[in-house]
C-alpha cells in the first residue's frame, strides 16, 4: 500500500510556522530551551523538504545511467535526515543547554513561552496524530516495533518519530520554563535543553539504523519469497528452483533473481516461453517485483 504525503505536508506546515514563533519568543524571554526548540523545528522543516525531494527523485524513470531506477534516492535522503536530527538538532540543543547552565539567563517574561509552547503542542500534536494514524493504517495488525523494522518506506516512520520527538521536546521545554521561572533557577532551562538534545539523539540513532539498513539493501520477506518459489515450481517446465535473490530498490520496487533448473527435454524457445510465463505469474500476485531475472542452472547434485 502506498504511503500518503499528508503527514509530510502537515509536519512541514506545522514546523515552519512554529519555528518562527519559537525564535520570537526566545528573543523576548531569553530562554535557551526555546532556542533549542526553534532549532528543532527548523531542522524538522528541512527534514520534511528533503524527504519530499527524496520521494520526488525516487519516482524518476530508469535511464542509461540508472537502469534499475532511482528508488533508493528516498533511502539516501532519509539517511541524511537521520544524521541531521543528531548533528544539527541534538548537537546544537546540547550545546545550548551546556552554555546556559554555565551562564544562566533569567527568563523575563514566561507568558510568551507558554503561549508559543501551547500553540506548538496543539499543531505538533495534530501532526503527530496524522502521522500515527497513517502509520497504523499501513501496519494493520502488525505490532508497532516489528512494523517499524519491516517497513520499507522511511517517509512513514521518519515523520512519525520526528513528530513524537517534537511533542516530547515541547513538554520538556514547558517543564524547563515553568520550573526555571517558578523556582528562580534558570539553570533548569539549560537542563531542559540538554534533555531535548538527548531525545533527538536517541531518535536519530533509531532512524539512522533503519535508514542505513534500507540503503544497504534489504530482501523481500521469507513468506513472500516462499510463495515465489511455489509459483515457480508450479510451472511444468521447472525441475527445481534455488532460494530467490531479491533486494528492495524502493518502498514498492523489488529486484528478483530466480535461479532455476529447467527440464532437459525443453527447447530454447520453450525455455524462453516458460521464463515469460513465470514472470507473468509472479507479477500477477506481487506487482512490486519490477525487475525479474530468470537464470537457467545446471542439474542439482
Amino acid at each position: 500500500m502506498a504511503s500518503s504525503k499528508l503527514p509530510l505536508y502537515s509536519a512541514l506546515a506545522a514546523n515552519l510556522l512554529i519555528a518562527a514563533t519559537k525564535f520570537i519568543a526566545a528573543g523576548v524571554t531569553g530562554s535557551s530551551a526555546m532556542v533549542s526548540e526553534g532549532i528543532h523545528s527548523i531542522v524538522d522543516t528541512l527534514n520534511e523538504i528533503l524527504l519530499l525531494l527524496g520521494i520526488r527523485r525516487s519516482k524518476k524513470a530508469p535511464d542509461k545511467k540508472r537502469p534499475f531506477g532511482y528508488g533508493k534516492e528516498l533511502y539516501f535522503w532519509s539517511f541524511i535526515v537521520s544524521i541531521l536530527i543528531f548533528g544539527v538538532g541534538g548537537g546544537i540543543s546540547f550545546y545550548e543547554g551546556v552554555t546556559h547552565i554555565r551562564h544562566p539567563v533569567h527568563i523575563t517574561n514566561p507568558l510568551w513561552n507558554y503561549i508559543v509552547l501551547g500553540a506548538a503542542l496543539l499543531f505538533d500534536g495534530i501532526s503527530f496524530i496524522i502521522a500515527l494514524t497513517n502509520f497504523n493504517r499501513m501496519r494493520g495488525d502488525v505490532p508497532f516495533w516489528p512494523a517499524v523494522r519491516k517497513s520499507k518506506d522511511p517517509s512513514t516512520f521518519v515523520v512519525l518519530f520526528e513528530d513524537a520527538a517534537d511533542v516530547m521536546g515541547l513538554l520538556v521545554a514547558l517543564a524547563g520554563v515553568y520550573f526555571g521561572h517558578r523556582l528562580n533557577a534558570p539553570y533548569l532551562d539549560g537542563i531542559a535543553s540538554i534533555i531535548i538534545g538527548l531525545v533527538l539523539t536517541a531518535v536519530s540513532v533509531v532512524l539512522t539504523r533503519e535508514s542505513r539498513s534500507l540503503l544497504m539493501g534489504e530482501t523481500a520477506s521469507a513468506q513472500v519469497l516462499d510463495e515465489v518459489v511455489q509459483i515457480t515450481k508450479a510451472d511444468p517446465a521447472i525441475r527445481d528452483v534455488q532460494w530467490p535473490l531479491s533486494m528492495y530498490l524502493g518502498p514498492e520496487e523489488i529486484i528478483l533473481v530466480l535461479q532455476v533448473t529447467f527440464r532437459e527435454d525443453l527447447s530454447t524457445l520453450s525455455i524462453v516461453e516458460a521464463s515469460a510465463r513465470i514472470k507473468s505469474s509472479i507479477n500477477g500476485k506481487f506487482s512490486y517485483f519490477k525487475q525479474i531475472f530468470v537464470e537457467p542452472q545446471g542439474p542439482f547434485s
